[in-house]
Formats: structure tokens, sequence, C-alpha cells
């Protein structure tokens, strides 16, 4: 389980002592024993009775780091010129200070950690938030029949659903209420409309800002800078952002449906978003194949 170390990288070791010590072969010791890369862990003070480790990291893995002093002791008490005692202690203002708890009580906490984890990726999981977009939808042009088909079919799964506003087709205001909604804690967060080949489309856009390797397989290609289209083609979107998917679905109503069906199967099982994206795109195609054929 990965936690953040909030910016409180330094390792304090006292009461310790060291005579001729080749710091480097210690800083080797501390990295293997807490699971990091040599590169990661710097000797940043040394003296006769102290040794300051700073990790060089965001976020460290909990069971590397909790219960750890007394394997880290001994192993730096096996290099030469290093000596350790019982006055010997370790202390972090943050995360890294873990590493003093006991053994057995650790091994519970991390225990107790890794299910209130799962409970709350489990719950955020089943949190979706819908966002519809496009100005045509925004100024009552068109009826949104995605996001009511969406909810319907969603909560049926056991999803709890929230619709939010209609959003305009601005890269930077969709990419912020996605945002917002991950911020909420809403596992899964689809956008309907704005894929397209047109410069007002910008649905796609707002997801690679979010998430600049999500997968974006094209539903549909033409001769770009024919008549409106300003882009080579019409393309769907799947990205990542923490513990949250965000799906990036076209505007037509039958394509939501088939989409849908997809999306549903995978999230019932691991999945890979580009594996997904590239799914959702084939179901869709299917529907031009016969239109494409005859150009």
């Amino acid at each position: 389980m990965e936690v953040n170390l909030l910016g409180k990288t330094e390792l304090w070791i006292t009461g310790i002592c060291l005579r001729n010590v080749n710091l480097s072969e210690l800083a080797k010791v501390v990295s293997e024993t807490l699971g990091l890369k040599m590169e990661e862990v710097f000797v940043i003070d040394a003296g006769p009775d102290h040794v300051v480790i700073d990790v060089i990291r965001n976020t460290v893995k909990a069971e590397h780091i909790y219960g750890k002093k007394t394997e880290l002791l001994k192993k730096l008490g096996s290099i030469a010129g290093v000596e350790v005692s019982d006055r010997t202690s370790i202390h972090s203002e943050g995360v890294l200070g873990f590493i003093e708890l006991d053994e057995q009580f650790a091994r519970k906490v991390l225990t107790k950690t890794k299910d209130i984890a799962d409970e709350l990726r489990q719950k955020i999981s089943r949190r979706c938030m819908v966002f519809p977009t496009g100005e045509e939808v925004r100024k009552d042009i068109i009826k949104d029949t995605n996001s009511p088909y969406i909810k319907k079919r969603l909560e049926s799964e056991g999803y709890k659903v929230a619709i939010g506003p209609v959003l305009p087709d601005d890269e930077y205001l969709i990419a912020a209420a996605v945002m917002n909604s991950i911020d909420e804690g809403y596992g899964l967060i689809i956008t309907t409309g704005g894929v397209g080949a047109e410069a007002k489309d910008r649905t796609i856009e707002a997801l690679r800002k979010i998430d600049p390797k999500a997968a974006t397989p094209y539903i549909m290609k033409f001769h770009q800078g024919t008549g409106r289209h300003a882009k080579a083609g019409v393309m769907i979107g799947v990205g990542t952002f923490g513990l949250s998917i965000i799906i990036s679905l076209p505007g037509p109503n039958d394509e939501v449906k088939l989409s849908l069906e997809q999306l549903i199967e995978a999230l019932n099982m691991e999945f890979d978003k580009h594996e997904l994206a590239d799914k959702i795109a084939r179901t869709i195609k299917k529907k031009y194949i016969p239109k494409c054929s005859r150009t």
C-alpha cells in the first residue's frame, strides 16, 4: 500500500557510533531494507553518533517501512565501522517514523489499514458522475437522453450515480469539473459528447490534460481539413487518475448504449484502459462498417 510522505522525507538515526564508515554502503543497506532504489536514498548528514537519511520520493510502500526498525539496525550493525546499541533510535517527523513500530503491532496496523483502504476503494469505485457536454445541450436545442439512460443502467448494477451540469465546449472547464468530481470521491466519471472532429469538440483534449497517457482510439477517421473536420477523426477516451476512471463517450444515444455495455462488463473485472478503449471503439465502429465499405 502506497502512503504519501507529505514532504517529511528525513529519517534520523541517533545513538549510533560511526568510525571510518563507507556512507555509500550505509545508504545501500538502508535502500535495500526499506524497499527503495539506491538513487532514492541519500546520507545528508553524519556525525560520530548520528546519521540523517533523506528519501527522494513522494510515496513509499507501507509494508516496506512499518516495523522495520529492528531489521534495519541489525543490518546497519553488520557494516564495518558501525556500532548500534540499546541507545540507538530511529525517528522521523512523518510517515517514516512508523519504522519504529513493534513488528507484530505493525502487521496489525497494516492489515487494518489495508482493510480500510479496500473498503474505501470499493465505495469510491461504485460512485459515478455523469457530465453531458456541448452548447446544443446547454441551450436546450437537443435533449440530453444519455445521462438519464446511463444513470438508470448503472444504478441497476448497484452504482450510485449523479448527473452533473452540462459542460461547455472548453477543455479547461471540462477538465476542472472532472477533477472536482475525483476530489469528491467519484471513482467513475463519464462524459458524453465533444469527441468529434470539429474544432469545438474538446472532451478528448480535456481528458489528456488529466491523463496524458489516456487511451484515445479513433472510431472514424476523415481527411483532415475537409468541411468542418478540423481534426483527423472521432475518438473515444479512457483515462485514469488515482482511484478514478474517466470515460469520454460520443454524443449519439445509440453509441452511448453500445459503449456502456462494454464498460459495465469491464468494470466487473480487471481491465487495461487501452484494451477497454479499443473494445469500445471496435463496438461502435461496427455501426459504421456498411457506410465505410461504400466509400
